[in-house]
């Protein structure tokens, strides 16, 4: 182990962020390329490009999962994380260099199907970024105590990588998207290739034994339904509506919708009734059902943001050229991502210390909706815009932060990997809920600012459930 892993320095969490650094450049080069490319060059439908999205969250159930409780399992060169962290960053990058030869690759296999490519290749970069990102999560609770230190390495992880995310949005602002993906495909390399050689994991993970489970009862199908229960109205949802636009069915009326919605409550009303307070594994996975529920639905809010951003662009700006296009939709993700790159480890992690951690996540909820608000009344200049994109990343700040800390408590450790996959069906479902269902309620709306409308309600509804979750650690240094 070397010294500035042993005495836990900045060098060392800062080095400790660049593998999910590498994932999120790439993640971030994807949002602020994908649409526009899809949009621009080969002319696809607002619910098209959804579609392609769907490939996001489809590879995030297979990947997170699957690579997580491999993960933490198995151990070979020298890591239990760091082969998938290498694997994962070098597919990324090749399918990084795909992205802007969607047409090359179509055309140099005969075929004449843009939107099955586009998907093909969107999924194979989302699987990659998949199979890295539980791993580079994974790794940091695995090196780091329970408590501030852990909240210390999510908050580094955040602002290290949302640093180089506004940088990606920065050179697609200032160039052009197409220097940003070869840019990102460098950087990809290195960062989530080097890093990993200079982390020492630890060989054995302490374990939390419940005598009640057999071997074969702790990664059961079973155990792994109802540690994820809060989220089975969004699972079953996401199958009906996937298997409708698969078979190219359209429905008129928001039936499933409502189902949904009505599910969803009763499901959270039975997780928030459940017992948390103990420090037995009954507790801790009680716990990680609240987590989940809470945090779904402001993925609700956000990956709208991130999908739908450039097609409202276009449809109250519509005299911008497509390269301009880009560009404000590079500079709103930008502002965005600036604000979530700062207050992480100058701001959040503070007043976590101070506060705790569920209270300051529910009120950077909070500013988000209110700045999703403002963004449906009066988002209708790119200034304006990008000054509203500043708020709603105070929220954006916190997510991509202080949940990481917070679940990880929650999360026996010799299941971080599986577990942490698992707290990603949080992220995933409600995505695939995006991209199948309200991306027809969206190009069916004359008026797109219908975005922000549905973005407020799902933050406001994440923001208030965050309040029935324990801190189990109140964070003091």
């Amino acid at each position: 182990m070397l010294a500035f892993q042993k005495h836990k320095t900045r060098a060392f969490f800062a080095l400790l962020s660049l593998p999910a650094t590498a994932m999120g450049f790439a993640l971030s080069t994807q949002i602020a390329a994908l649409s526009w490319i899809l949009t621009t060059q080969y002319d696809l439908e607002i619910h098209d490009v959804g579609l392609v999205w769907a490939a996001g969250p489809l590879a995030g159930i297979l990947g997170q999962v699957i690579i997580g409780l491999i993960s933490d399992k198995v151990w070979f060169w020298n890591g239990r994380r760091r082969p998938f962290i290498l694997i994962g960053g070098v597919i990324a990058a090749l399918m990084l260099l795909a992205l802007p030869n969607i047409g090359v690759i179509s055309g140099a296999m005969g075929l004449d199907a843009i939107l099955g490519v586009a998907i093909a290749v969107a999924l194979s970069l989302d699987l990659a970024i998949n199979v890295s990102f539980n791993p580079t999560r994974s790794i940091i609770a695995d090196v780091t105590d329970e408590g501030a230190e852990r909240t210390r390495g999510y908050a580094w992880m955040q602002t290290v990588s949302g640093s180089f995310g506004v940088l990606a949005y920065a050179i697609g602002a200032v160039f052009n998207n197409y220097v940003l993906i070869y840019f990102a495909v460098a950087l990809v390399l290195v960062f989530s290739v080097l890093p990993p050689f200079f982390v020492t994991e630890p060989r054995e993970l302490e374990e939390l034994v419940d005598s009640k489970e057999t071997a074969a009862q702790q990664n059961s199908a079973g155990q792994v339904l109802m540690a994820i229960r809060p989220l089975w109205g969004f699972l079953v949802y996401d199958i009906y509506a996937m298997t409708l636009r698969v078979a190219g069915v359209e429905v008129e009326n928001y039936y499933a919708e409502i189902a949904l919605l009505v599910v969803t409550v009763v499901l959270f009303l039975l997780t928030f009734a459940e017992r948390d307070d103990g420090g037995d594994v009954a507790s801790k996975d009680a716990g990680f059902r609240k987590v989940l529920a809470a945090h779904s639905f402001s993925w609700v809010g956000v990956f709208i943001t991130l999908v739908f951003l450039v097609p409202y662009i276009r449809s109250v700006l519509p005299d911008l050229n497509d390269i301009d296009l880009g560009r404000v939709g590079s500079m709103s993700y930008l502002v965005f991502n600036a604000v979530s790159a700062l207050l992480p480890v100058l701001v959040l992690a503070p007043l976590a210390v101070r506060h705790g951690r569920i209270v300051v996540h529910a009120a950077c909820l909070w500013i988000m909706a209110a700045g999703y608000v403002a963004l449906y009344f009066f988002g209708t200049s790119a200034s304006m815009i990008y000054l509203l994109m500043a708020v709603i990343g105070v929220g954006w700040a916190a997510i991509v932060s202080l949940p990481f800390a917070i679940v990880s408590q929650k999360i026996r450790k010799e299941k971080m990997g599986l577990y942490m996959g698992l707290f990603n069906l949080s992220v995933v479902l409600p995505q695939l809920v995006v991209t199948a269902g309200i991306s027809l309620i969206i190009s069916r709306a004359p008026d797109k600012s219908i975005i922000f409308a549905i973005s407020a309600l799902a933050m406001a509804a994440s923001a208030f459930t965050w309040h029935f979750v324990k801190d189990d650690l109140p964070e003091h240094d």
